[in-house]
């Protein structure tokens, strides 16, 4: 339950975070639409997350963790489009990029190993 709870807490982390990124970007046309793009996807993950620590069957967890893996590669895709278009110096985004790439590892894997324990015979 601990791994749970550290895991929600960097989601939410990673979320205010992005939130203090998107209010900094730039307020053209590409800034904007960036900007609400990542906040969207960073925003969903961590409230995706809770969603799965409450589903109904291992097969709703496994769909769930599933969706908070799909938005925090979305979350990673516009923070490098930022960095590498000149939105934003890079050492702004480079902490918040690497902490994406984590947290796809670490969901990645848990989608990994959620869905071989469904496999599992009954019992095992």
């Amino acid at each position: 339950m601990a791994a749970q709870n550290d895991l929600s807490e960097r989601l939410l982390m990673f979320a205010v975070r992005v939130v203090k990124l998107a209010n900094a970007m730039p307020r053209d046309l590409a800034g904007k639409h960036i900007a609400f793009q990542l906040l969207k996807a960073g925003t969903s993950a961590g409230a995706n997350y809770e969603e799965a620590r409450g589903a109904e069957s291992r097969a709703d967890f496994v769909h769930k963790l599933g969706i908070v893996l799909k938005e925090l590669k979305e979350s990673r895709y516009w923070l490098r489009l930022i960095s590498l278009a000149g939105l934003m110096k890079p050492a702004r985004v480079a902490t918040l990029l690497s902490e994406s790439e984590e947290l796809c590892a670490i969901v990645g894997q848990s989608v990994l190993t959620a869905k071989t324990r469904n496999r599992a015979p009954v019992g095992t």
